[in-house]
């Protein structure tokens, strides 16, 4: 009688709150596909709050997890080890589970971004405002200093060295030509939303970066196109850190 060795499968999916519209499981079912990678799934996991998080971790199976809005800062209380990147960050979007089952967390957002956000710099893209605070804009932050890009964060309440929105003026917008949406403001189903900035003060030298994709053109993103900015959504953002992260995991 042959005897037959089964591999168990591989699991790895993405945690966060309402996340049905997610980029991740369908960008990973299809990778899985076209590369022939056997033995190995990819599934979305909506929790309500980060201390349900611990019940996801019970399953042995599971080797990886992303990780997204709003657990990216709340997630690293349940992790044993951080990366120094993500440590630096305040912030875990990668989470592999190492072979003594201790949780290690990364940060692969700075890398995307930087990777997707560098064809499009010009000599007077010096300077960005990076609207909102939440764990993805630090990653944000962390990718302008390495591109040695000065930036001001841009958010409802005022903080020490931020800017408010009420308190934007038109020469915030002649010295920073880079505008980056890191708020959910936007996000299907609510296309109709985007920060509130003022636009007019908005030229052709802008480059608009939403971190959203989808949809693939935000009201952000039309309004920047109206004035003459040169616009970029989420997606390759999304795609260089996905692919960072299945490297983590494999390695």
């Amino acid at each position: 009688m042959k005897k037959e060795t089964l591999q168990q499968t591989r699991k790895f999916g993405l945690v966060g709150k309402k996340i049905s519209y997610s980029f991740s499981e369908t960008y990973f079912k299809n990778k899985f596909q076209k590369e022939n990678i056997a033995n190995a799934n990819y599934s979305n996991y909506d929790i309500n709050c980060i201390d349900d998080f611990s019940e996801i971790i019970k399953d042995k199976s599971i080797k990886g997890l992303n990780v997204t809005i709003p657990y990216k800062k709340e997630v690293i209380q349940h992790l044993d080890l951080l990366n120094s990147t993500a440590c630096q960050i305040g912030a875990v979007n990668t989470i592999k589970v190492m072979s003594d089952g201790k949780l290690k967390g990364y940060n692969t957002d700075y890398y995307g971004f930087e990777k997707s956000l560098q064809p499009l710099l010009k000599k007077h893209h010096n300077k960005a405002l990076i609207l909102g605070t939440g764990g993805a804009s630090k990653a944000v932050a962390y990718a302008l200093e390495r591109l040695h890009i000065n930036y001001k964060f841009v958010s409802r309440e005022q903080k020490t060295n931020e800017l408010t929105y009420t308190s934007l003026k038109p020469e915030h917008f002649s010295e920073h030509t880079i505008i980056i949406n890191c708020t959910p403001l936007g996000t299907f189903p609510n296309i109709n939303n985007c920060p509130n900035i003022p636009y007019k003060n908005v030229t052709s030298r802008h480059l608009f970066y939403d971190l959203i994709y989808n949809p693939e053109e935000t009201l952000f993103l039309k309004k920047g196109k109206d004035q003459g900015a040169t616009t970029i959504n989420g997606e390759q953002m999304l795609k260089f850190q996905a692919e960072k992260a299945w490297e983590i995991w494999n390695r």
